[in-house]
């Protein structure tokens, strides 16, 4: 039996056991990757395409359980295999329950191991089938995008349509709300995932200095230029290059990515001679590109060759059914930064961040859970928020009336300023009296 792709993670504070498991996976032709801790193995599953994870359970800090169950939540794909000493039998329960196939005891044999490997590998083939066909619960996550409401599962389902393709994509949406990860998405989630993901924030790169970054230049093409040096664009041939904020781009930048648009060509800067590319584009802004061609600020003909396929993403305050689940994805990750251990945080707090409207969106909350992290001790509570969030309370739809509740107070004051005059009264509302009346009885 062996794995469609080749990355193995394998968890153990134990140097000897992961040089073990290294090399009996190895001689089996699979690529491992090692961590010491919960916590390097968090980072490793971040930035690799990990097919499956083996771990042991009793470790210092943070314990194997709290991966397994980081896992289940925010990689509920990934087949899991625990290795580990003298388990109990309350371990195994919690361990089964909590999703791993299979249970290898300390020490082990290469046969046992391999063994416990195809277990595991077959039993997650067919688990993930039945989940296809049967499931009755929507995914949290895609990639890095994490979330579950409407507005997510909109964006989701038109990544799902592009990814395997390499046709111009254009995000649009506010700062903050997490256009990069969608084009992430995109590349990581399709059958170009091997190939190159190049992002280049254009609003970063000083003017002068983003057309050479981005098509690279020949040696002595402008003052500084010692040396022949590729730009972004080749960086991402094969592959996808994300520029975000591209209404920052140039007038000639702008010119210049036309025609890699059409001719599917580059051109260094001081060069003659065209290179031909092959390179999805995905581009981003949260500015207004139709404002910036009214002001002829930005090509129009580019703006119709970026937009082959258009995906807005919503702000926070569209999607607030999504904000435990951020919360979570935060706590976890600065509880381990931080305090090497996992943060909680009491309802009566995340009753709060829920209420707020979050004009910073997603990052504005990661900040927030960042700072609240480091200023805790156990859970983060009331205390431990900005006094801007929690004055959101007083704002929460407890303390609204209905239009016809405010309409009846209204004429009543009226009533009393005119000395209960319903002819005077009628005439500075502009109303008539049988309104008045009608409205006073409601």
């Amino acid at each position: 039996m062996a794995l469609r792709k080749e990355n193995i993670l394998i968890v153990d504070d134990d140097v000897n056991i992961l040089e073990l498991l290294q090399r009996h996976l190895q001689s089996w032709n699979y690529h491992v990757f090692k961590a010491i801790s919960v916590k390097e193995a968090v980072v490793i599953l971040r930035d690799t395409k990990i097919d499956l994870l083996i771990t042991d359970l009793k470790m210092p800090e943070v314990d194997g359980f709290e991966l397994i169950k980081f896992v289940s939540e925010h990689y509920p794909k990934l087949p899991k295999l625990v290795v580990t000493g003298y388990p109990s039998v309350q371990d195994s329960l919690a361990v089964i329950k909590s999703g791993v196939v299979d249970y290898l005891t300390k020490p082990f044999t290469k046969a046992e191991l391999k063994l416990a490997l195809d277990n595991t590998l077959i039993t997650s083939e067919d688990t993930a089938q039945q989940q296809k066909d049967t499931s009755e619960k929507r995914q949290t996550t895609y990639g890095e995008i994490i979330g579950n409401s409407d507005k997510i599962n909109e964006v989701v389902q038109i990544i799902e349509r592009v990814k395997d393709n390499k046709a111009t994509i254009f995000i649009t949406g506010e700062s903050g709300t997490g256009k990069e990860l969608v084009a992430r998405a995109i590349h990581y989630e399709g059958k170009f995932s091997r190939a190159p993901f190049i992002a280049v924030n254009c609003g970063a790169i000083p003017e002068n200095l983003l057309e050479a970054e981005l098509f690279g230049y020949l040696k002595g093409a402008f003052t500084g230029a010692e040396t022949n040096r590729e730009g972004f664009f080749q960086a991402a041939n094969g592959g996808t290059i994300f520029l975000d904020e591209i209404g920052n781009a140039s007038l000639a930048v702008q010119s210049r990515l036309l025609r890699v648009l059409q001719e599917k060509e580059v051109v260094k800067v001081g060069a003659t001679k065209a290179e031909k590319i092959d390179v999805r584009i995905i581009a981003a802004t949260n500015s207004d590109l139709r404002d910036l061609i009214k002001k002829q600020a930005f090509r129009e003909d580019l703006f119709y060759r970026l937009t082959v396929v258009e995906i807005n993403v919503a702000p926070l305050r569209e999607r607030k059914d999504d904000i435990p689940l951020l919360v979570d994805k935060f706590l976890f990750k600065y509880g381990l930064e931080y305090k090497d251990r996992f943060i909680k945080i009491t309802p009566d707090a995340l009753a709060v961040l829920q209420r707020y409207d979050w004009p910073g969106n997603i990052r504005e909350l990661e900040n927030i859970i960042q700072r609240a992290v480091i200023m805790c001790d156990k859970s983060i509570g009331l205390t431990q928020l900005p006094e801007h969030l929690k004055h959101t309370i007083a704002f929460s739809t407890e303390s609204l009336v209905p239009l016809k509740v405010i309409e009846k107070q209204y004429i009543e004051k009226v009533l009393r300023a005119t000395g209960n005059n319903k002819t005077k009264a009628a005439k500075i509302l502009q109303i008539d009296r049988k309104t008045i009346r009608q409205k006073l009885s409601e």
